[in-house]
């Protein structure tokens, strides 16, 4: 009887020990590489990154790309960490319209697979999917040396902090800071100011004497004519002289 108890039980025993053991050695399922946020999601520290990705429908393009059983170029995308977000000024993103949150999450992303190596005979600036380089709004310089990878914008200057995912589709690196673009963040020098226009000069206007004004300063002048002593004294003369010859 005690035999017949015994073996369901060490089967049950033996049968929990079997299950927990498989569970133990059972492989992580497989990344998804024909998913952007699946590789990010893998790497732990990308969640603002992703958000973005989602938000700006990013996402959907990219796996669409990489659906592709042979893409043309590939994709490079440096991933910022969650820290390097935390290190922005408070609110910055959310002072961001749509436009320029796409094109935030466009400028960190390359239309080109590039390798570590490669970055070191790079021709600056790299082309990014935010648009033209040659305006100078969207300035993406790559320099290397050794295994270090210097990356700047303009605006911020970091490096590629390590891999966190490659194949011959894709490649995704870690950087510690948000690469700012220059056409969003940079500084916009003020316009100068506009030369002041000279005032005009004022004719200061004359006033013209009227005819009664003129004809008043004559008679003045007339009267003071008559009034003259000289005048009358020579007058006098004149009279007593015409007086003395008559007698």
């Amino acid at each position: 009887m005690r035999k017949q108890l015994l073996l369901p039980f060490l089967s049950l025993v033996l049968f929990f020990l079997c299950t927990k053991s498989f569970a133990q050695v059972a492989p992580a399922p497989p990344i998804r590489t024909d998913n952007i946020t699946s590789i990010l999601e893998k790497g732990g520290q990308f969640t603002t990154f992703i958000r973005l990705l989602k938000a700006t429908q990013v996402a959907d393009q990219l796996n669409n790309q990489l659906s592709t059983p042979d893409p043309n170029d590939g994709l490079t995308i440096f991933a910022p960490s969650d820290n390097a977000f935390s290190s922005l000024n408070p609110g910055t993103l959310n002072t961001l319209s749509d436009r320029e949150k796409l094109q935030l999450v466009q400028f960190h992303i390359l239309p080109t697979l590039m390798s570590t190596t490669q970055f070191q005979t790079a021709s600056n600036p790299l082309r990014t999917q935010a648009g033209d380089v040659k305006s100078g709004r969207f300035p993406l310089n790559v320099t290397a040396s050794g295994n270090q990878v210097n990356i700047t914008t303009g605006v911020v200057n970091t490096t590629v902090a390590n891999t966190v995912f490659s194949d011959r589709r894709i490649a995704v690196y870690q950087v510690d800071q948000v690469l700012l673009p220059l056409q969003i963040f940079g500084t916009t020098p003020a316009p100068a100011p506009a030369p002041a226009k000279p005032e005009k000069d004022v004719p200061v206007s004359t006033p013209k004497a009227s005819t009664g004004d003129a004809g008043a300063n004559s008679s003045g002048a007339i009267r003071n004519l008559k009034l003259h002593p000289m005048a009358m004294v020579s007058f006098q003369f004149a009279l007593f002289g015409a007086i003395f010859c008559s007698l």
